[in-house]
């Protein structure tokens, strides 16, 4: 990669969108307080639009990949990336209804640049764990800033949100000039039987018939279980038990992703020291060690070792996992919209099985509830590297 300038500049501006899309994801929940207020929203409401958003991200992690395939990925991406911009200044409305499309064109617009640079980095560097943790560690990257440029937004002023919600679209205008720029990949060749032989099989859905596939799409969905939960709920409980103040409960999701960021980088520059398949058992253990000691703890200081364990350990699963299917996804061109959906399954139905929970038995056991999607993901992740091993053995 290092002597192909047209890979560096794909890379490069991958990375940047990354950057963009995690101040997108970030917004929703970042902005959710400031709606409320603003509009008289009821929790119902909220919550029906936070779902909205994890609707829209599977939408479009399938169809941006299968409309790809009949319009071209770049005319896909720049239509998709449309509702980034649109659906910030929607939020501006007031309008319920425009408010609850508003909150669905984030995730379509995140869903599609997650499945177009997971897509783009692996043509580029199939396979190759440090760059997708590179690229995931960009998204990090904005969803640490975004909550940080809207607290000084309104440091002065409550009201002052609204300007963040101009800011976060002229990001968006800036995102869709990334991917307007980003070079394609030169496909041509020069035998047209080769081509056509070629294209026949990446429009086919052999992927199904890969063992991999299964379980790379498995240690995603209960990876994205655990994942949504904790983000989705950890603030929460933590005020409802009292375990932690008000304002230190709020700390937490920033001492999350700054752990995330610090971990995602580390395995980035560790792959390049170590085999990936050495990594990933680490990481699978880690979140289960971890996150023990979070829901066990009943004080502050190992509640916050905890967290930062946690957010440490699964920084990279997710781009590692990505990186063992990255020749299914390079072969097969829907793979991934399949991949990215069936495993995004996970973000929707985990909340609401810990809602339910919560509501029967209490909060402690609703986030407690997460211990068996992540036991569960580390038996993924154990029986993942045992197949990578023994295919490549054989």
């Amino acid at each position: 990669m290092n002597d192909d300038v047209i890979k560096k500049k794909q890379f490069i501006l991958c990375c940047g969108a990354f950057i963009a899309n995690g101040m997108l994801a970030l917004s929703t929940g970042s902005l959710l307080p400031f709606l409320r207020e603003s509009n008289g929203l009821d929790y119902a409401f909220c919550g029906l639009i936070v779902s909205l958003h994890s609707v829209g991200n599977l939408i479009s992690g399938f169809f941006a990949g299968t409309l790809a395939v009949m319009i071209g990925r770049k005319k896909s991406i720049l239509l998709f990336e449309t509702f980034f911009p649109i659906s910030v200044l929607l939020m501006l409305s007031g309008n319920r209804p425009l408010l609850a499309f508003a909150f669905l064109a984030t995730g379509l617009a995140r869903g599609a640049c997650s499945n177009y640079c997971n897509v783009k980095i692996n043509s580029i560097a199939p396979g190759i764990a440090w760059v997708l943790n590179c690229l995931h560690a960009c998204f990090a990257v904005g969803a640490f800033v975004f909550p940080l440029v809207l607290m000084l937004f309104t440091k002065a002023n409550n009201g002052y949100w609204v300007y963040a919600c101009w800011f976060l679209t002229i990001v968006g205008v800036i995102a869709w000039i990334l991917y307007f720029i980003i070079p394609e990949d030169d496909d041509k060749k020069t035998d047209s039987g080769e081509t056509d032989a070629k294209d026949k099989v990446r429009e086919t859905l052999g992927f199904f018939k890969e063992p991999l596939f299964y379980i790379c799409t498995a240690t995603l969905f209960f990876y994205l279980c655990a994942e949504t939960g904790v983000i989705g709920w950890m603030i929460t409980y933590f005020k409802d038990t009292g375990l932690l103040n008000p304002n230190l409960s709020q700390v937490t999701a920033s001492i999350l992703w700054i752990m995330i960021l610090a971990g995602r980088l580390t395995v980035a520059w560790l792959s390049t020291k170590f085999r990936k398949e050495n990594l990933l058992p680490a990481m699978g253990i880690g979140i289960v060690v971890f996150f023990l000691v979070l829901i066990i703890s009943k004080t502050t200081a190992p509640i916050i070792i905890g967290i930062m364990g946690f957010g440490y350990s699964m920084a990279g699963i997710y781009a590692t996992t990505v990186s063992f299917a990255g020749e299914i996804i390079k072969k097969y061109s829907l793979a991934w919209s399949f991949i990215l959906t069936i495993a995004s399954l996970g973000s929707i139905i985990m909340p609401a099985i810990i809602g339910l929970i919560a509501e029967n038995y209490g909060i402690a056991w609703g986030i407690s509830s997460i211990a068996v999607a992540l036991f569960i993901d580390m038996v993924c992740i154990m029986k993942l590297v045992t197949h990578v091993k023994k295919t490549s053995r054989g």
